[in-house]
């Protein structure tokens, strides 16, 4: 019998960050290129920019939202990087602990591990709301009520592989399963 499972879980490192960080970083550096050469009077003719194109509104409020986009973009760079969001879900039978380990943000709250003993457990939640913005989580369900999330965050798992994944965990942990009907 398995006396180890670790569940890997995916941070910032996702195609959808990379695609976004990419896309708003060239987009910006359009912006904010244009609102530039404005200011400095460069007639830019491959984008078919007119020598009459002012700085003063439009170059200005160009180059604002390129610097804006600029470093939104370098933040999520930035997020990609340090891998926030990323750790893992240790379920060990062996020692009797179940530690759930993620990265954050530099500083003294970088490392969030939180360990709590099997016997605290007394179930594994499974959380379903379809909408606009579906949410389907797995929770960690504490003897006194406290539910720690167990998935990822981002698109949402389809329910065949939320629903196994759930189950997986509670027969491992030999905890009740709640939330399926």
């Amino acid at each position: 019998m398995q006396k180890i499972k670790v569940d890997k879980i995916l941070g910032s490192r996702r195609f959808s960050n990379y695609w976004w960080a990419t896309i708003i970083l060239l987009g910006s550096m359009s912006f904010f290129l244009i609102g530039i050469c404005s200011y400095l009077h460069i007639a830019i003719n491959s984008l078919n920019i007119s020598e009459n194109f002012l700085f003063i509104p439009q170059g200005a409020v160009m180059t604002f939202y390129g610097m804006t986009g600029i470093l939104i973009s370098l933040f999520i760079w930035y997020t990609i990087l340090l891998d926030v969001g990323s750790g893992y879900n240790e379920f060990n039978n062996d020692t009797g602990m179940v530690t759930i380990f993620r990265l954050g943000f530099p500083g003294k709250n970088r490392v969030l591990k939180l360990q709590y003993k099997i016997k605290q457990i007394s179930s594994i939640k499974i959380s379903i709301q379809e909408g606009v913005s579906p949410k389907r989580e797995i929770y960690l369900r504490t003897k006194d009520n406290r539910e720690i999330p167990l998935t990822k965050i981002g698109s949402p798992i389809n329910l065949v592989d939320i629903e196994k994944q759930a189950r997986e965990i509670s027969s491992f942990l030999d905890v009740n399963l709640e939330g399926l009907n």
